[in-house]
């Protein structure tokens, strides 16, 4: 299975120019916990997520350090977080240049790289152009479609026995029985 099999095709995205409040305004009404950033075009700059609005200046959850360990750390990451934590444009809290799939990648390597990376989204492109979106409902979802098309009724003890000792899907006694009851 492939990424272009489970992901999500119409995908909600917002501008890297709007405002914060405008892209959580957005997650809320659609229900989603986060939304890949694109241009004009349709490339991909970033994502926001829900985790981006955690340390916020209006909610009071900014990061705060003592004095003496505000020191030690560099004055770019200072920068950066009080820019995360008071930024009013995506562009300004998003997660630039985030990891991306292509249509033919594997399903397992999405799920690999969600776990390794610890996201819950994965952008589909297609060069940089966003095309999809494979989150984790989505996997979900996909496995919910293959329990339905592989559940297997057993008529009765001998075909339970001769499935499990032939390995036969339930897509292949489908067709079995197809061809019998043609030919009847």
């Amino acid at each position: 299975m492939l990424a272009g099999d489970v992901m999500t095709r119409k995908v909600i995205s917002v501008a890297s120019d709007a405002s914060a409040m405008q892209a959580g305004a957005l997650m809320l009404k659609h229900q989603i916990s986060g939304l890949p950033v694109v241009d004009s075009s349709g490339i991909l700059l970033g994502i926001i997520s829900e985790g981006d609005f955690l340390r916020r200046a209006e909610l009071g959850t900014q990061r705060r350090r003592p004095r003496w360990l505000a020191f030690l750390i560099s004055p770019g990451r200072l920068a950066s977080e009080y820019v995360h934590a008071c930024g009013r444009k995506v562009k300004e809290i998003m997660t630039p240049n985030p990891y991306t799939v292509t249509e033919s990648t594997p399903v397992t390597e999405v799920v690999q790289l969600m776990e390794r990376h610890r996201i819950k989204r994965v952008p589909v492109v297609c060069g940089r152009r966003l095309v999809g979106i494979v989150s984790r409902a989505d996997l979900l979802r996909a496995l919910a479609r293959l329990a339905r098309a592989t559940e297997t009724v057993a008529t009765n003890d001998v075909e339970i026995r001769e499935r499990v000792m032939c390995g036969i899907t339930q897509a292949e006694l489908g067709a079995a029985r197809s061809d019998q009851h043609h030919r009847a």
